[in-house]
């Protein structure tokens, strides 16, 4: 039996609750208005092109990149613009966003809508980072890196590995999984538009052990293409993490301050190559995504949504369920890393994974008693920190202490907080000492 591979420091095993697992992707429809933030990546807000009253199809470029570190904006949708306004988002945060009342359903006559999937690649590496760059793209596994910057390797760099991240290894999500059992040969091909712009042919999707069928699926594809292989991996939480998922892959480990191209490694999620595929090969810039709406007992309707971004989570909720009364907490993400949503209405973005609906007792934090200094949370931080002293040296105001104990390394992957048996947010405390460190830089 081939020992499925992980990363060795750390980690935890989390009940699956992948209860949409099996449900195939759905369309969602088109809401009355959507919403589409001109931020919706890390880097500078992308520099608005458009004004109240235009007219735009699907596709339309709404806001342009402003900057290397940004990515360019499109219309979801056909209508009109009736208002470009600061609004609030899920965060709580005023976020620019240009409003637009859906008409019909127009797509830019450039984009190929139709099912042929296209494996030709017959575009230069400059070609196709420019197509990427021009459809907006940006990491899909949540952190919303521009896509254009990290297939562009600088100058004394040297990548010889490209992972393609399907191990989606949050409770509860299923977006990815799907996406990559209906999608399979999409993204295998985006995977080779990816080795084409690195000059390499060593492509690896990692997945997860409690995919069967994805595995199956992938794994017979990819024996038609070259430089595209499979790798299953044992399901242990955050595996999908970077530094987690190279060092399970490769045995590489990427140092304190340094980034996996530093090692000679890219990684992309699943959703971002299928997006590379589309853009590459269909010329469609990113104006939706996979969403998957679960949770256990909250809604009656879960299932994974093909969702136009800029959509209000409300529309989506409200397919979901006749009983909003019953919801307790919205969670934009996954049940660990995940943000709880102040506003209802808030549009869902390129980097909205899956909306997790928690009923009222689910919603309640149990409260926090004193650290038995157990060292589970020690156990358990995959980059090898210690939680408990993080947390105490914030209490105690000692930011030379947060420094000494290597706080801007965490990942915030919330495995110190889960495995607490004091129930304290040591996630919280984690996320806190790291913005004290920053300041005091």
């Amino acid at each position: 039996m081939i020992k499925k591979k992980t990363f060795s420091i750390g980690g935890i095993h989390l009940d699956k609750h992948k209860i949409t697992a099996a449900m195939p992707i759905v369309d969602a429809g088109l809401p009355e208005l959507v919403y589409i933030p001109v931020k919706q990546h890390i880097g500078a807000p992308a520099k608005i092109l458009v004004k109240k009253g235009d007219k735009v199809k699907v596709g339309t470029l709404l806001a342009d990149a402003d900057g290397i570190v940004s990515a360019d904006i499109h219309s979801s949708v056909s209508g009109e613009i009736v208002k470009i306004d600061e609004i609030i988002d899920a965060d709580a945060y005023p976020e620019t966003m240009i409003v637009i009342k859906v008409e019909g359903d127009e797509h830019e006559p450039n984009i190929d809508l139709s099912p042929t999937i296209i494996s030709e690649i017959p575009y230069t590496p400059e070609e196709i980072i420019n197509k990427v760059r021009s459809s907006g793209i940006v990491g899909m596994g949540g952190a919303g890196y521009p896509t254009p910057v990290k297939i562009t390797i600088s100058e004394g760099k040297k990548v010889d590995t490209l992972l393609i991240n399907g191990i989606e290894c949050e409770a509860y999500l299923t977006a990815d999984g799907r996406l990559m059992v209906e999608k399979a040969e999409q993204i295998i091909i985006g995977a080779r538009i990816i080795n084409k712009a690195l000059g390499i042919q060593n492509a690896i999707i990692a997945i997860d052990e409690n995919k069967p069928e994805a595995i199956e699926i992938m794994s017979r594809l990819t024996k038609k293409y070259v430089g595209v292989n499979v790798c299953v991996c044992q399901s242990k939480y955050p595996q999908g993490a970077e530094k987690q998922l190279i060092a399970a892959i490769t045995g590489r480990e990427v140092p304190p301050g340094k980034l996996p191209v530093d090692v000679g490694c890219i990684v992309h999620n699943v959703g971002t190559a299928f997006a590379i595929y589309e853009a590459v090969q269909k010329n469609k810039p990113l104006y939706e995504r996979i969403v998957t709406v679960t949770g256990d007992d909250a809604a009656e309707h879960l299932g994974n949504y093909r969702v136009r971004i800029g959509t209000p989570a409300s529309f989506l909720i409200a397919k979901t369920t006749q009983h909003p009364e019953h919801i307790g907490k919205i969670i934009f993400g996954g049940g660990m890393m995940g943000v709880s949503a102040v506003n209802m209405d808030a549009p869902l973005t390129k980097l909205t994974s899956g909306i997790l609906l928690l009923n009222d007792q689910d919603a309640v934090k149990p409260p926090e008693i004193a650290c038995i200094r157990c060292a589970k949370c020690l156990d358990a931080c995959p980059m090898g920190l210690r939680p408990f002293a993080i947390a105490s040296a914030i209490k105690s105001n000692d930011f030379a202490e947060l420094k000494r104990l290597h706080t801007q390394s965490c990942i915030e992957c919330g495995s110190c907080a889960f495995i607490c048996p004091a129930r304290i947010p040591l996630l919280d405390y984690c996320k806190l000492g790291k913005i004290e460190v920053k300041k005091q830089q």
